[in-house]
């Protein structure tokens, strides 16, 4: 099988539709620059392997490319990470494994050959609401976060009206 064949991988509320070069989060697309994409698309052809820096060296920069590929990887991760909302400390698709490479973690299905077997399929099922439950849970837990935060600035801010008016009382 040629690894490089375009493809749909479906995983969360994403789809990436390697022939159209198009992400899109719950149908909508979503902006992905073309380093970032490949790299994406590398990742998520191999759900759950390490895929060492080496290979994305080979993969998104050619033998005639020269760049800082340090940085320019980190920028490809943190663009990804961007367009996925997710979290290096607390990823739910992409996993660093320092010095070494990266590992797409979340359930892939393939849209172009989705599986069939009744026990594979209960099993491929099971992971994805277990992972959807997951992202789900960490989008509450966000909006609970900004919710409390916002919540303490207007505390803060009362705070510093009332303290203003009591002094100059």
């Amino acid at each position: 099988m040629d690894t490089h064949a375009p493809q749909r991988f479906r995983f969360g509320e994403f789809e990436l539709d390697t022939a159209a070069g198009e992400l899109r989060r719950n149908g909508a697309p979503t902006k992905l620059q073309p380093q970032p994409f490949k790299l994406l698309a590398l990742l998520v052809r191999r759900p759950g392997a390490l895929v060492s820096r080496d290979e994305i060296r080979q993969e998104l920069w050619n033998d005639g490319t020269y760049v800082d590929f340090d940085q320019a990887v980190n920028f490809c991760v943190k663009q990804i990470r961007d367009a996925l909302r997710d979290q290096s400390d607390r990823p739910l698709y992409i996993q660093t494994v320092p010095k070494r490479g990266y590992r797409f973690i979340a359930p892939v299905e393939n849209g172009e050959a989705p599986r069939r077997s009744s026990s594979d399929g209960s099993t491929v099922r099971l992971q994805k609401v277990l992972w959807a439950n997951i992202a789900e849970l960490k989008v509450a837990e966000e909006r609970r976060r900004r919710n409390t935060r916002i919540a303490g600035g207007a505390l803060l801010v009362l705070l510093c009206v009332a303290a203003v008016i009591y002094f100059l009382i």
